[in-house]
């Protein structure tokens, strides 16, 4: 490298002073919390409060009966509170799992490598030292390829370019010492390097100012750490609903303390305290029994699998999910605030179009003038996907050449380099004098910007008029262009003098525009999610044209576009966020945006209760992705941009963010469905608990029962349901509301109403087994069933046989009712899509085989004997009515 002055650098002890006062070059990493922590941080869900509040009461109650004598079922007394701990620990560990593999998933993909070589002067010596010795006041000599390793002021910058998109979403940044050439309107300093980001073409020297945290890189990172989570909103849901259900609850327990003691006082002649305390305390029991019912003990378990499940099947989809609760926030998903290098675009330069007057197609002139009049190369380690190194502009044109089987390496080497010019900031054109083996003659070729080549040529094949017009063309779709020249040589005149060219008869052979491209996928994508109601809005650090020109490629940017629905981040940043709050939503595009401006953005969509999606692959995207809802980074993106995101895009396309919406979506579809379908059971439940407490009758359910019912079967009905496919329908539907209620209205009156149509079935069954004696149900007679409904004398105990029929018969309408559940909300059939729901089917025929398998070999500890054959027959063939009931209902809503 030539040096235009003489630095000495820092001596050793100015180093371990400034070590001292600055710090080192290191990024504070995030304090990781512990596993334990992590692991209770699952006992936050308010439904597993509400099943630790049961478990504390059901503890209660148990010891009560333990200690006390009541009863005589000994330690049997605790199955029931050990039961809902079984249930806590499940929901909690199976989440924790999950959660702890994906991130060893994460950990793999992002190692971050501090010990990268750079080149200094120290003590006037030119040395190596690794990345992370670096020091505030080291001078650092930066060379194409090699990253920035420290912010710091460039002393030297000979054509200087700096790939910035990793912290502006720019490719190439020109760089200068010059002030006269100064761009006022740069993100950063045009006279600054920063730390992160990578030297794509010419050198430098600078001088290091900050360093570690305290680089812009550093700001970037600690604002990823910051601890800005926001509550999802199924978790706001759940909250509602676990507040629901404890006033739920309570209320039924207060009415029957309420109603027993006015019962008690009623039919009272003489008061003994004796008996009322006996009387209270059952009644109080008889309340918490209640309340611990109440509980959907599945619930939690349930919303665990189906996360859980979720994030397997996404990973399939190239969604690695971190956070659990991503997989559904997607879903609830009201903006979408996307980076545009990287993300909506490729992140590599390539032709959009090439313009050679006078010659069809590409002549020997073109290809080797592309070839050797260039400093780029190609990486061919992977044939499947060929880089550029090196200047992405001069990249794209050796792709170019790729692209049309040309391989620019024997063109290179064949010609011999007499002199070059290589690109500058001041020249603004590239010259390279060759001997050439194509034409067997000495060439110059000449390349750089339109207007400058164009001054420079004496034969125009066309007139300059056009080509200026088609100038004009790109520019406006804020594309790159360049335009090539050359000149045969058959003197011996100096060409290139003093770092310029002199004495030229340059021909013009045309130009090119050159683009960052859309990936393919992304405007499909961004019309889905459009039509599904999501507002998309680009955040960018590149300029208003170019952000503007991406949007148009997209479909988010009309031709005649309010130009209020654009914002650059110098204006962003003036104006206050009450002014802003009037402008956002209808805000499209962010242009010119720092780090920090993402993530104000991100609040105050926030706080118009907005839920905030925010994609990005650079370390500029990282506080937003971590402020925001769900995060989302690219698989090839910085590490920064991963560690402060919820799910990371292996395969760096938008589809798959579209995607990840109709699974979310999907999913709080199948969460619903199970929430009907179990709080349809603990309605019933209830009800039976409390039209029991004021007949004097005891559940005809034993706890063992009832443990089966609302932890295994639950269970195995949350996988089932959470096993549905996704469903692309539910993309035609407008993202749902923070303030909306889990159970929607449909829900509320099926649960109630199907809940009160099983408590009348069952009730007339135990009415039934009161007053018939049978061992069979076919002895089963209807008209005597009518009668005994209403026959409120006390009537026999039921008998071992009956007592096993009226448990099969409650878990068998429950389990048709699971295919109600299935169907719920799909405007189909439950047979619709039955192929594709195996493992629905296979887990509804564990659940028929389990309960048989109980009621067969349970004996005592279910407090079941063996049914008949026939038995099971027309159980499940009666029962079948609650599904095609179902059936046709459904039919009579599609008509």
């Amino acid at each position: 490298m030539e040096q235009k002055h003489h630095y000495i650098g820092l001596t050793d002890a100015q180093v371990i002073e400034s070590r001292k006062q600055h710090g080192e070059n290191i990024l504070t990493p995030p304090k990781k919390e512990s596993l334990w922590v992590q692991f209770l941080e699952k006992f936050t869900d308010p439904i597993i409060i509400i099943l630790l509040v049961a478990l504390v009461l059901s503890i209660g109650v148990s010891c009560y009966e333990f200690f006390s004598g009541h009863g005589d079922r000994g330690l049997a007394v605790f199955l029931e509170p050990a039961g809902i701990l079984i249930a806590v620990l499940l929901a909690t560990v199976v989440g924790f799992c999950f959660e702890l593999s994906a991130n060893k998933k994460f950990e793999v993909l992002n190692k971050v490598n501090d010990d990268t070589l750079v080149k200094v002067i120290r003590n006037g010596n030119i040395c190596q030292i690794t990345k992370k010795e670096i020091v505030v006041g080291d001078i650092v000599i930066l060379e194409t390829g090699e990253e920035v390793p420290a912010d710091g002021e460039l002393l030297e910058a000979v054509s200087l370019q700096i790939n910035e998109s990793t912290l502006t979403g720019e490719p190439v940044i020109k760089k200068t010492t010059n002030p006269a050439d100064f761009k006022k309107d740069a993100t950063y300093p045009s006279n600054h390097a920063l730390k992160g980001t990578t030297v794509a073409d010419g050198h430098g020297i600078m001088q290091v100012l900050k360093v570690g945290d305290a680089s812009e890189y550093g700001k970037v990172y600690e604002g990823a750490q910051i601890d800005s989570s926001v509550e999802t909103p199924l978790n706001q849901q759940l909250n509602r609903l676990a507040d629901m259900i404890t006033k739920a609850s309570y209320a039924i327990a207060s009415l029957i303390i309420i109603g027993r003691l006015i019962t008690y006082f009623m039919g009272l002649e003489t008061f003994d305290w004796i008996t009322f305390g006996g009387y209270f305390l059952q009644t109080v029991m008889i309340a918490v029994t209640v309340i611990v019912v109440a509980v959907p003990e599945g619930l939690p378990m349930s919303v665990t699998l189906s996360l859980a499940l979720s994030m397997k099947r996404m990973l399939s989809t190239n969604n690695l999910v971190r956070k659990m609760h991503a997989c559904e926030t997607m879903g609830a998903t009201t903006v979408i605030c996307t980076d545009k290098t990287g993300t909506l675009t490729q992140n590599q330069m390539k032709i959009y179009e090439t313009q050679f007057y006078g010659s069809e197609g590409i002549t020997d002139v073109i290809k080797e003038g592309i070839a050797v009049n260039s400093t780029a190369y190609l990486d061919f380690s992977d044939a499947a996907k060929v880089k550029a190194l090196g200047n992405p502009t001069e990249g794209a044109l050796l792709l170019w050449l790729h692209d049309n089987n040309i391989n620019y390496l024997p063109l290179r080497e064949d010609a011999e380099v007499v002199e070059q010019l290589t690109f500058s900031t001041e020249r603004k054109y590239m010259a390279t004098i060759v001997n050439s083996p194509l034409l067997n003659k000495r060439i110059l070729y000449v390349k750089g910007a339109p207007e400058i080549v164009l001054d420079l040529c004496k034969t125009v094949p066309i007139a300059k008029e056009e080509v200026h017009k088609q100038l004009l063309e790109y520019q406006n779709k804020a594309m790159r262009t360049l335009a090539f020249a050359y000149q045969i040589i058959e003197d011996d005149k100096s060409y290139i003098n003093e770092g310029k060219l002199q004495n030229v008869d340059l021909t013009f052979l045309g130009i090119v525009a050159i683009s960052d491209p859309v990936r393919t996928e992304v405007p499909e994508a961004v019309t889905i999610c459009l039509n599904a109601g999501i507002n998309v809005k680009i955040v960018t650090g590149d300029t208003p044209g170019t952000a503007k020109e991406i949007g148009r490629q997209i479909g988010l940017w009309e031709q005649n576009e309010d130009e209020s629905h654009h914002l650059t981040g110098t204006e962003f940043a003036t104006m206050s966020d009450e002014l802003l709050l009037d402008r956002i939503l209808d805000m499209k595009i962010l242009s010119r945006a720092r780090p920090m401006d993402k993530q104000r953005l991100v609040q105050l969509l926030q706080s118009k209760n907005q839920v905030v999606a925010v994609t990005g692959d650079g370390t500029n995207d990282a506080p937003a992705l971590n402020v925001a809802q769900v995060g989302l980074s690219m698989g090839d993106g910085t590490s920064v941009a991963k560690e402060a995101s919820d799910i990371t895009i292996l395969d760096n396309s938008f589809s798959s963010i579209s995607r990840a919406v109709m699974w979310g979506r999907s999913l709080y579809q199948n969460i619903q469905r199970f929430i009907l379908f179990q709080m349809t059971i603990n309605v019933a439940a209830c009800l039976i608990v409390l039209i029991g407490a004021f007949l004097g009758t005891e559940s005809p359910l034993t706890v063992t029962q009832m443990l089966w019912v609302n932890l295994i079967m639950d269970t195995f009905a949350a996988l089932a349901l959470a096993s549905l496919p996704p469903n692309e329908k539910v993309m035609n539907n407008k993202p749902r509301k923070t303030t909306d209620y889990i159970i929607n209205k449909p829900m509320g009156k099926g649960i109630l109403g199907v809940g009160i149509a099983f408590v009348i079935i069952l009730f007339g069954l135990l009415q039934y087994f009161k007053h018939a004696d049978i061992t069979s149900l076919t002895q089963f007679n209807f008209f005597d069933f009518l009668r005994s409904f209403f026959d409120f004398s006390s009537g026999g105990k039921l008998s071992s046989e009956e007592l096993s029929l009226f448990f099969t018969i409650f878990v068998m309408l429950q389990f048709w009712n699971m295919f109600n559940a299935k169907a719920f909300m799909s405007g189909r059939s439950a047979f619709a899509m039955l192929g594709k729901c195996r493992g629905f089917l296979a887990i509804a025929v564990v659940i028929l085989f389990g309960q048989w398998l109980i009621v067969t070999i349970g004996g005592e500890m279910f407090n079941v004997v063996p049914l008949k054959l026939s038995d099971w027959g027309i159980i499940i063939g009666a029962t079948s009515l609650v599904f095609w009931i179902g059936e046709v209902m459904r039919i009579f809503k599609r008509v």
